[in-house]
């Protein structure tokens, strides 16, 4: 049996789970959330527990058996504590500002890079090299975390460009100074 798979899931206060056949809906105080899982794991709400079973040992189902019950746990945890990836923005004049719903990013190019926050997600501009995006999917939060990142990726020369704050950019040495001949 997975050892993830096994593992109950427990439902804090303040959090109703309801399970409509393969589609789990979670309520909490961050928000909702609704997934529709494989319809061959079973999925039920014991007292204040939520257990994931499989019907055999075959691959699919002991593949999908700890993926389920992670998507699940991570629900849960999204709407009681939510999610949330820091970025950095490092560079000569870059700089990133809120305006209303939007993100406005200067990267060195010869525009603005606008970006609108898309619902279930909020960020937060807290100074002028620094980024936060939170919200209760874990999944939206590391996609558009992803997407900023790529309008300007950091580069491995200067350590330039949009970075989270935990990455360590692996620095290149530029290149050597030819040796004058006479």
């Amino acid at each position: 049996m997975s050892r993830i798979g096994r593992k109950p899931i427990t439902i804090p206060a303040g959090v109703d789970v309801k399970v409509d056949g393969s589609t789990v809906t979670v309520k909490g105080p961050k928000g909702e959330l609704t997934n529709t899982f494989n319809s061959d794991i079973a999925i039920a709400v014991e007292g204040s527990e939520i257990l994931v079973t499989r019907p055999s040992d075959n691959k699919e189902h002991r593949a999908l058996h700890g993926l389920t019950r992670t998507l699940i746990s991570n629900m849960v945890i999204g709407v009681t504590e939510g999610f949330k990836k820091e970025l950095q923005v490092n560079g000569v004049g870059y700089r990133v500002q809120k305006q209303g719903n939007n993100l406005v990013m200067n990267l060195g190019y010869s525009h603005q890079v606008i970006m609108a926050e898309i619902p279930g997600i909020s960020i937060e501009v807290p100074g002028p090299n620094s980024i936060i995006i939170s919200g209760p999917d874990k999944q939206k939060v590391g996609q558009f975390a992803a997407e900023v990142r790529e309008k300007r990726p950091p580069e491995p020369y200067k350590g330039k460009g949009i970075k989270y704050i935990d990455e360590h950019i692996r620095r290149k040495e530029g290149k050597a100074a030819k040796g004058s001949k006479k």
